[in-house]
């Protein structure tokens, strides 16, 4: 290695010294005679990182993203969403308006609150179908994409719970829309 002397710049010792500045990388990489060592990369850094990406293959943003909507839409079916609860208001009102104060309890019941109660669980079916349609979807995509590359198992895992979710949902929604979960109290 050379000695430094006083006349040198920092920018000739950085060349001496191994420690190379973007600049002198550029101005490497422009002289057609210049080597790997002159342009300071390493093997494997030829390429930029958007090409080793596009080589590597599809990525799975897509299947993550439809997991997650999956697992996003078994949670609306058992917790209830705005559609069933609007939904559910809307029926109590009509049940409300077709019975008249001469109408029996039993009557005023099954239109005021049944109904009702019925569209929030079909709504709530409706979302579980969803979730249930969206995490099989996910679940069935590697089959007929790219062969040679697997799911990640994060996706599979939340697709999975979606699938479960969605499952329980629509159980759940079928039991409430039939009555056989907190049916009508006996009005008689």
């Amino acid at each position: 290695m050379a000695t430094k002397t006083v006349d040198e710049t920092p920018a000739e010792t950085g060349a001496e010294t191994g420690a190379k500045t973007d600049e002198d990388r550029v101005e490497a990489a422009a002289d057609p005679t210049a080597t790997e060592a002159d342009t300071g990369t390493e093997d494997g850094d030829e390429q930029p990182e958007a090409a080793q990406a596009a080589q590597s293959g599809p990525t799975g943003v897509g299947q993550g993203a439809g997991a997650v909507v999956a697992v996003a839409l078994g949670i609306v079916s058992l917790t209830g969403s705005w559609v069933g609860t609007v939904a559910s208001a809307r029926e109590s009102l009509i049940g409300q308006l077709q019975t008249s104060q001469s109408s029996s309890v039993a009557t005023m019941v099954k239109e005021g609150y049944g109904d009702a109660w019925a569209a929030n669980a079909l709504w709530a079916g409706v979302f579980a179908l969803a979730a249930l349609i969206v995490g099989v979807v996910v679940l069935a995509r590697p089959a007929f994409g790219a062969p040679g590359n697997p799911q990640a198992p994060w996706i599979k895992s939340v697709a999975w719970a979606g699938v479960s979710l969605g499952v329980i949902g629509l159980f759940l929604a079928v039991l409430k829309y039939t009555g056989v979960l907190l049916g009508l109290p006996a009005t008689g």
